[in-house]
Parts: structure tokens; sequence; C-alpha cells
């Protein structure tokens, strides 16, 4: 190498993105550098084929190197470094050639190196120019790949950890579960004695199907498939029934709970289930990571702008700040803390977000850190109007009175066996079918009045008997209740044309079937 001037380059803007070069002579690097560097590549000259080497373990968008440099061990030492790289990665490699045949050192480069372009010397300025700017091009879009690779492979190791606390929360319930059952099967005990273990039972049993619902809700939400049911709205009384549902959670952790309304006039419009369960998750989430015997605080206040602002503050363990713009992700828990949590799969903050975007609101965490509470706050636009009569605060109770002679039919015997003894001990006269063909034959004899079908049933599926039964001579003004798992938009398109007055989402809600038979018998009444 001969000596020249010394080099002088700006800092770059983006090493990964950087040609490394290596010419024959420093003459040809100053050249090619002043050159490279007027057409907006960046260019980094390497003193020899080591720091070269060195270099592009670092990061490179290309190498340009002259033939010179690849004589000796050369190449093969160049195409053993660029083996090394990643499977996304293909370095592109350009070797200025001296005119003339084709030499052994080329030829062992192109043979161990796949991505190599020989340009004959001398070059035209253009022709280099193009030639880089074409394999930049190339790299740019491997640093692309890269990039979806590495948030997939994030994906998956959310989805992962995910379904890890899914089986352990599904197992939770199933432990006192099966527990009882045990008990219950070897102990005869009195309705007095067994009734602890009845309530154990139906405690778990909420507890599953809560964290069943929330994962149909975030799919549904997701793939932009949820309504609203929109009403005048009393903040307060939202307020108070999310307090109401999170009650158990708080009284089990011994938490003090302050709730601070400011302003008991504060309307909105919006879905009241929805805002329920929107305080009720963050209510939930303060209970979960407090401590035993913490306290958590509600505020609700007006901004002064149009705004509702509800504040939930608790003295739990807190939120590392680097993770504070990541908790409402989907599969998003913060490290180290999902054991301080008990129970719970981690999406109750992505239903949150969405559910408050739905209502045209924001939502945000804060906390100074490990061992320092959290507070979330929720924004909600207000009415211009104050607070009118018979503003709701949500769903109202319905009592049962079943007075229906009812056809349960499901292909799982243990699930149409005991829906109908329920029916049967609420007064309701009730019988069991298991398939479609035995459900038309007992309708025949025992001409019920409602009809509660699965759907996903072999042979004849629900949606089939539906349409039998709706147009049988004997059963004129049937009621039609569609119970089943399936509860996507579709199936519930599918599931109305098939002339069906309600759908019901298993496992059934007794205070959701008692209002669709009040519904029928409103019907049969007008």
């Amino acid at each position: 190498m001969t000596d020249g001037p010394t080099i002088q380059l700006p800092q770059l803007r983006d090493p990964q993105l950087r040609v490394l070069m290596r010419t024959a002579t420093a003459k040809d690097a100053v050249m090619a550098a002043a050159v490279l560097l007027q057409a907006g590549i960046e260019t980094q000259v390497c003193a020899d084929l080591p720091e070269l080497l060195r270099e592009t373990e670092r990061g490179a968008g290309a190498l340009l190197v002259s033939e010179e440099m690849l004589t000796g061990s050369g190449a093969t030492e160049l195409a053993a470094a660029v083996a090394t790289q990643s499977p996304w990665s293909d370095l592109p490699v350009l070797i200025l050639a001296r005119q003339g045949a084709d030499s052994r050192a080329i030829t062992t480069a192109m043979e161990g190196m796949a991505n190599v372009t020989v340009l004959e010397r001398p070059i035209r300025v253009a022709s280099l120019v193009s030639a880089l700017r074409s394999a930049l091009r190339a790299r740019r879009r491997q640093y692309e790949l890269r990039r979806i690779l590495e948030d997939l492979n994030e994906a998956d190791r959310r989805k992962t950890e995910f379904l890890a606390t899914l089986a352990h929360e599904l197992r939770n319930p199933m432990a006192p579960l099966s527990t009882a059952l045990a008990i219950l099967k070897r102990k005869p005990l009195t309705s007095e004695a067994a009734r602890p273990y009845y309530d154990l039972m139906g405690r778990q049993l909420d507890h599953m199907v809560r964290l069943v619902s929330d994962l149909m809700e975030v799919s549904r939400i997701t793939r932009g498939k949820i309504e609203l049911q929109l009403d005048e709205l009393a903040l307060d009384q939202v307020i108070r029934g999310a307090v109401e549902l999170s009650r158990p959670l708080m009284d089990a952790g011994r938490h003090t709970l302050g709730v601070h309304v400011a302003d008991a006039s504060l309307a909105l419009k919006g879905d009241g289930v929805r805002l329920t369960q929107v305080f009720a998750n963050l209510l939930n989430n303060a209970a979960k990571y407090t401590p035993e015997g913490g306290r958590i605080d509600v505020f609700v206040e007006h901004d002064g702008h149009g705004h509702a602002v509800v504040r939930v503050k608790d003295s739990g363990v807190g939120i590392p700040s680097a993770m504070l713009g990541a908790i409402f992700d989907m599969f998003v828990q913060v490290s180290g803390t999902a054991r301080a949590a008990q129970g719970g799969l981690g999406i109750g903050l992505t239903l949150v977000k969405s559910m408050v975007e739905l209502h045209g609101g924001t939502v945000s965490a804060r906390s100074d850190g490990a061992n320092q509470g959290s507070e979330f706050t929720v924004s909600l636009p207000l009415l211009d109007h104050g607070l009118r009569a018979g503003a709701k605060a949500g769903a109202s109770e319905a009592t049962m009175a079943v007075q229906h002679r009812i056809l349960v039919v499901d292909d799982n015997r243990d699930a149409a066996e005991s829906l109908g003894a329920l029916l049967g001990l609420l007064g309701a006269q009730a019988t069991v079918a298991f398939s479609g063909l035995d459900a038309l034959a007992k309708a025949e004899h025992f001409q019920p009045s409602v009809a509660i079908l699965d759907i996903g049933m072999p042979g004849m599926d629900g949606c089939e008997l539906a349409r039998r039964l709706r147009t049988h001579p004997r059963l004129h003004g049937i009621g039609l209740i569609a119970l089943t798992g399936w509860g996507q938009p579709d199936d519930r398109l599918r599931i109305a044309q098939a002339g069906f007055d309600h759908h019901l989402l298993k496992p059934v809600d007794v205070e959701e079937l008692a209002v669709a038979l009040q519904k029928l018998d409103q019907r049969g009444a007008a």
C-alpha cells in the first residue's frame, strides 16, 4: 500500500448501510470515497483486509474491495467471514477486478460467496454508483426482512408465554372443581353441608367463563366485530357497578378502597356493560398487583374541557418505566410481576384500551417504579348537558319464572340432562334429546312451547333442526333459543337466518336465559 493524503469522512448517519471499502491504493480510496459521498453513498475506508472483516461484524450495507486484496488467502478469509452471517443476511460484495482474464482470487471469491458482483476496471463513475445503489437497495430489503423476523419471533415468544399462562390459569380453577367433585362423590352430605362445595364450584366455573369471555372479547375487538349498545349513562353509577364486580377480589386482598366522586351529575354516551367492564378490569388489575392490606383509590373528576377523568391508583408493585408504553399490548405482561398477580391472562388492559377508544376516549398509565404503585387514567367525552333522569348504569337483573314446556337438544348428554334438570327445578316441564332426529320424534308427542338447541351437532345440526321445527304443523309459534359455543358475527347471522329468537353462549347464564324466556312470554301474550 502506498502512502497518500489522510481521508476525512463525515460521521456516518447509518453504519448499517455504509459501504466498507478496501482498494488497491490510498489514492484510489480517496477518489472513490469522494465520488460516492457526492452521490449520497456513505463509505468507510479500511486500512487492510483484517480491518474490513472486523468492521463487517459491526454492520455494513455492502463491501467494495479490489482484486489485489483477495490474493493469497484473502479471498478464502473473506468468504469464510461472509459465511457466518445470519440466515436473513446476504451481504453484497463488489469486486473491482483488473482488466483481462479471470484470476484465481476472483474465482475463489465467487465460489465461496453467493452475492458477488465483479466490476472490471477502469469503470465509469455512473456504473459504480449504479451498482452500489442497487446493492444497498437489496440490503435495505434484507434489513426489513430482519425486522419482520424479529417481530415474528417476539410475537411467537409472547404467544408461547400467553399459552403457558392460559394453561396455568385454566388448571387453577380445575383443581378445586375436581377436589369438590371427589368429595361430593365419596361422602354423603346434607344439603347444608354440601352448600360450601357447590358455592366453590360455582366460583371456579365463573372464573373459567370470565377467562374464555376475555379471549373472545379480544378476538372480536381486534377484528373490529364488536358493537356498542349506546345509552345515556351516569358515570358515578357505572363506577359503583364496577366496584361491586371487583369487591370480592378487594375483600380477598383486604384492600382499603376509596371512591372519590367530585361531581355526581357527570353523564356520557356509552355502553354501560362495556364501561363497567373497563373500570372493573382496572380495579381487578389494581387488586391483583397490590399486596395484601394495600390501598386502592378511584377519583372521578371533570377536566373542565368536556371530558370526565377517572383515575385508578394503587399502592402495588408498580410498573418499570420501560414497560409503560407496552402494557396495553396483546400478550404483554410485566416481567417479574406475573407471580404477584392472583390469576389472569394479562389481556385485561388490552380490553380496557380497546373499549375506551371505541368510546372516543383515551387511557394511559404511570408509575414511579418498582413498589411505588401505579395509576391508570381514563378520559371519556361527556355529554354537553348534565345528568338527565333515567340515565343508566348497565344491565338490570331479571327474575326467573319458568312456565314453559321446554325441549332441550344437545349431543352432549351431560349438557342436555343437566340443563333439563335445572329447568325442571325452576318449574318448567322439560324433556331432552341428543340428536336432531331424536328431537323431531320427541317434539311430535311432547309439543314444546320452547326449544333450546345446540348448534354444532353431528348429522342434523341445530340450524337445520330449527328450520324443521319452525315448519312443523303442530308446533306453530314455538320459541327457539340457540345455546352454543359459536358466537362470532357470522355465526350469529347464520343462526338468526335459521329462525332462532335468541342466541345464548355456553355455559348458560341463568339470568340471560330468564330474559330470553320472559321475552318469549311477552311475545306470546301479545
